[in-house]
């Protein structure tokens, strides 16, 4: 299991916002705690288990290869320890999820200490932070091999300054310059000792990037405070006011995210609620947006949309038709051609659309705007605005499609249901006139998954 919560600077969560919904969040959590409290499986502890012999063999190797030159102590390595076990408790939620503060510790640490036991002491620090999880039984024994796995990135700066002759802290541009190096090697282990689990490397080089941009921020900091001090061993420790100042930050910025979670709840609650009255006032138009929404997600992904756009054009598809409420029902469900008065007051129900979102305010605000511009076509000769081209907003110009697409594939009160092939063509027929070509391109890949008319696992 990826996790990215190691020690070294701070790291992104595996469980990221903005590509599930809340309630989903927390089923994802729950399974992940779930993980850490069951035995892993074999090709797990398999893996796990390579990269514990590993660590053993290069911390030996170590030993022998750079032995100690008269280090400062026991004394000095328990403080370094509780040092690097109170600082990673500081979980600082940046990005796509909780992250760590211990670089200020573990750069002291590469110069205070010998070069075999900075892997060591990492380690210890490590466990000793996680241990009122395993107090509480949150962690099977079984898994405690994890804690050495999140530990091997201290290997690579270790060596790199081995390699160097092992200079003293200061400020100068060798030094600087084997520290940068050093963090490189820090991250190239990170990514090859998770590779080993079976990891992508790519996936984890793009989870971490921003964890990385802050190590290279804090390294000199870090540096900065041992070279202050002159060599003398505890001068690291003027580093820990400033942990407890981002402490105290961190406990803001986690009640602020507890705070936008239940707000992201509670307007996904509305939608859900204003999504069940159009179902209830039309039962075809509440199914046709359940429909919807299963579509959009998949092109949204096929095309690569960011986690906030992802998260507007899931509640656009919910609401895209909301302001059929407001449309008389005898017009809605006519079984039969629409005169020029009833297409007129039915081509409002985008603007009702969007009065409505706008009375609730905040993020459907933003939503009704998108909602008012799903009608809208390619060439112009939509409604309500006549806009067209990339005037149209990504998200309504993808659910224009699959909303069409949805519907063609459907039984509606005036014909029968196209087949899926021949709904596919109409796509592509209308594909730079009524529709994004783009949003075709990536709808027709991805609507083989779908049963036509009755897709309902992403509602």
């Amino acid at each position: 299991m990826w996790r990215p919560k190691r020690q070294a600077g701070w790291r992104v969560a595996l469980l990221g916002r903005g590509r599930t919904a809340p309630a989903e969040d927390d089923r994802l959590v729950e399974q992940s705690r779930a993980r850490m409290r069951a035995a892993p499986i074999r090709r797990e502890a398999a893996a796990t288990g390579a990269v514990v012999a590993a660590f053993i063999s290069s911390v030996a190797a170590i030993g022998v290869w750079a032995p100690d030159r008269g280090g400062h102590g026991l004394l000095t390595a328990a403080l370094l320890v509780l040092c690097y076990a109170a600082v990673a408790r500081v979980q600082f939620e940046v990005g796509a999820g909780a992250a760590v503060l211990t670089q200020l510790v573990f750069v002291p640490m590469l110069f205070l200490a010998s070069p075999a036991a900075v892997p060591v002491l990492v380690l210890l620090g490590y466990v000793l932070s996680a241990l009122p999880r395993h107090l509480r039984g949150d962690w099977h024994p079984a898994r405690l091999g994890l804690h050495v796995v999140s530990s091997c990135y201290a290997i690579g700066p270790v060596v790199v300054l081995a390699l160097a002759g092992r200079p003293a802290a200061t400020l100068s541009p060798r030094t600087l310059g084997i520290v940068v190096a050093g963090l490189a090697a820090q991250f190239a282990i990170d990514v090859g000792t998770w590779a080993a689990l079976g990891h992508s490397p790519r996936g984890q080089a793009r989870a971490l990037a921003v964890a990385w941009r802050v190590d290279l921020a804090l390294t000199p900091i870090a540096l900065a405070l041992v070279a202050a001090g002159g060599g003398r061993t505890y001068a690291f420790l003027l580093g820990l006011p400033l942990v407890a100042l981002l402490a105290e930050f961190a406990r803001h910025r986690s009640a602020s995210v507890g705070q936008a979670e239940a707000l992201s709840e509670a307007y996904l609650g509305t939608a859900l609620l204003l999504g069940d009255v159009v179902e209830a006032d039309d039962s075809y138009t509440g199914l046709h947006s359940r429909d919807v929404v299963a579509l959009v997600l998949d092109v949204s992904d096929r095309m690569g949309l960011d986690d906030d756009a992802r998260h507007k054009a899931r509640l656009t598809a919910l609401l895209h038709d909301v302001g059929k409420v407001a449309i008389p029902n005898e017009i809605i469900q006519k079984p039969g051609a629409l005169t020029p008065e009833e297409r007129a007051i039915i081509e409002r129900h985008t603007i009702e659309g969007e009065r409505m979102l706008n009375q609730v305010g905040g993020l459907l605000a933003d939503v009704g705007a998108l909602v008012r511009s799903c009608h809208e076509r390619w060439d112009g000769g939509g409604y309500p605005d006549g806009l067209a081209g990339t005037d149209i907003p990504l998200v309504a110009r993808i659910v224009c499609a699959c909303d069409a697409f949805s519907a063609m594939t459907t039984d509606r009160s005036y014909r029968a249901a196209m087949t899926h092939e021949a709904a596919v063509a109409e796509l592509r027929r209308c594909a730079g006139t009524q529709f994004d070509s783009r949003a075709v391109e990536a709808l027709v890949a991805v609507a083989d998954r779908h049963e036509p008319g009755r897709l309902e696992r992403a509602a």
